[in-house]
C-alpha cells in the first residue's frame, strides 16, 4: 500500500488560518504564534507545493490563483477535521454551550430546554446571557443567538423567526382610562420606553402619523424583560413580542389590547461558529430550534406580517 503523501500539518494549521484571515498578523494571533514563525510555514508549505501560495505586498498578502485553489479544499478539509475530533471526544465533552440574548434566554429558550434534554441525554446543555452588542465570536460558545437584520457577515446563520411586536399594557392601567377601542386610545398612556424607534414602525401600521410620546422624556430600557417588568407595575404600554410572554398574557398580568402586530425588518437568529457547524451536537440543536420556531409560527404567536 502506497504511503500517503501529506505535507507538514504544522504548515497545513498556519495555511488554514493565512487563508481565512487574509494575512498573517492575524494567524499569529490565532496560532500564538510569531509572524517569522507563520512566514516559515507557509514557505516550507509553498516549497512541498512548487509554486508560491501567497502573493507578498507592502500592505500585506493575498491568495495567488494556486493559493485559492488550495484553500477551497484545505480550508473545509479543516474543519471536518475540527468537528471531526469534537465528535471523538464527545463522550467527555458533551457540553453544548449557547449565548443568547437576554429576553429571548430567559422567556423562551430556558423553559424550552427541557424538551431538548430529553431528546439528546447524553448532551448538557449551558446557557449564557449576553447583550446583543456582544460579538459571537468575542465569547466562548458554540452557538449564539442575536437579534439583527442579518448581516452578520460571513458567519453560518439561520434566520429563527421575525421579531414582531405589540402594544402591552397591565389591566389595572387598562382600567383606569375606561379601556381602548382604537388604536388611537394608546395615547392616553405613557409609554415604557418612550426613545424606542420600534414605536413608529407600529404607529405606522396602526395608520397613526402623530409622534406617539414625542413630549416624554427619551427613556428607553433596553431589554424586552425590563420593559415588560414595568409595564406589569402600571407605568405605562410597552412594546413587547408576544412569543415571548404568553404566560403574562394567560395569567392577564399584561394585556394586548390589539391584535395588530409590526416589525423592523430584525429578526432572531442562530449563529454557529464555522469550525463547530457539523459537529453532532450543533447539528442535532439546530434541527430542534429551528423546529422549536416553526411552531411558533405554526400556531401563529409569531406571525410573519406581507
Amino acid at each position: 500500500m502506497l504511503t500517503r503523501d501529506v505535507p507538514p500539518m504544522s504548515a497545513i494549521r498556519v495555511f488554514d488560518a493565512a487563508a481565512r484571515h487574509g494575512n498573517f498578523s492575524s494567524a499569529s494571533g490565532e496560532l500564538s504564534m510569531t509572524q517569522a514563525a507563520v512566514s516559515y510555514q507557509i514557505k516550507v508549505l509553498e516549497d512541498r507545493v512548487g509554486a508560491p501560495l501567497f502573493e507578498r505586498h507592502a500592505r500585506g498578502v493575498s491568495l495567488t490563483n494556486v493559493g485559492k485553489d488550495f484553500a477551497n479544499q484545505i480550508v473545509p478539509a479543516m474543519d471536518t477535521i475540527c468537528e471531526a475530533y469534537a465528535d471523538a471526544i464527545g463522550t467527555t465533552q458533551t457540553t453544548l454551550t449557547i449565548n443568547a440574548v437576554p429576553t429571548f434566554a430567559t422567556h423562551f429558550l430556558s423553559g424550552a430546554l427541557w424538551s431538548f434534554q430529553e431528546q439528546n441525554p447524553k448532551i448538557s446543555v449551558r446557557l449564557e446571557i449576553s447583550e446583543n452588542s456582544v460579538e459571537p465570536d468575542s465569547v466562548d460558545c458554540d452557538m449564539a443567538i442575536r437579534l439583527g437584520a442579518g448581516n452578520f457577515g460571513d458567519k453560518d446563520c439561520c434566520r429563527l423567526f421575525p421579531a414582531v411586536f405589540a402594544p402591552m399594557v397591565s389591566p389595572r392601567l387598562l382600567v383606569s382610562v375606561g379601556g381602548v377601542s382604537r388604536y388611537e386610545d394608546l395615547l392616553k398612556f405613557p409609554a415604557v420606553s418612550p426613545g424606542d424607534p420600534r414605536w413608529h414602525f407600529w404607529l405606522a401600521a396602526a395608520g397613526i402619523e402623530t409622534s406617539c410620546f414625542g413630549s416624554e422624556p427619551s427613556r428607553h430600557f433596553g431589554t424586552q424583560m425590563a420593559e415588560a417588568r414595568a409595564a406589569i407595575e402600571g407605568h405605562g404600554v410597552a412594546l413587547l413580542t408576544p412569543a415571548f410572554f404568553e404566560r403574562e398574557l394567560e395569567t392577564g398580568a399584561l394585556l394586548q389590547p390589539f391584535d395588530l402586530l409590526a416589525e423592523d425588518g430584525k429578526s432572531y437568529w442562530l449563529i454557529t461558529q464555522h469550525k463547530r457547524r457539523r459537529s453532532t451536537k450543533v447539528r442535532e440543536f439546530r434541527n430542534w430550534l429551528l423546529a422549536q420556531t416553526e411552531a411558533l409560527r405554526q400556531n401563529h404567536t409569531c406571525p410573519v406580517n406581507s
